[in-house]
């Protein structure tokens, strides 16, 4: 499978945070995963609060290794506030700080089809063993 992603393009998976600095590994797994299966794909994590790198640093980062184009994916389940109105923010403060970079936000993760039906066979436990 192929990503539609340029070498100039970038993945951030951004996430809540959390005081217990376990609570970031299930989104550091995703990341991994991602890497070792697009090994050419550059994945990186940010966070909103209590965690770092924050999503300004990690659109720096990712500025620095030539990325033009950042696609954002929010790592939420449900669609909250933070979904619906902090990130936008953030991610229209950036593109006004950053003009040079195309920033692409897409819908939180748990709003997408795949992972509603892939959450409902874990439910009924008929998700295939990986």
């Amino acid at each position: 499978m192929t990503t539609g992603l340029s070498p100039q393009s970038g993945v951030i998976l951004f996430a809540h945070g959390s005081r217990d600095p376990l609570w970031r590994l299930p989104i550091d797994a995703v990341a991994h995963q991602m890497t070792q299966r697009w090994p050419a794909m550059t994945v990186a994590c940010a966070f909103l609060e209590l965690t770092q790198p924050d999503l300004a640093t990690t659109v720096e980062q990712m500025m620095m290794q030539g990325k033009t184009h950042l696609r954002i994916v929010p790592m939420f389940l449900g669609v909250g506030r933070h979904a619906r109105e902090d990130l936008p923010q953030l991610v229209k403060e950036l593109a006004e700080a950053y003009p040079q970079v195309h920033f692409e936000l897409v819908p939180s993760i748990g709003e997408h089809p795949a992972m509603t039906a892939l959450m409902a066979d874990i439910a009924a436990n008929e998700a295939p063993n990986t």
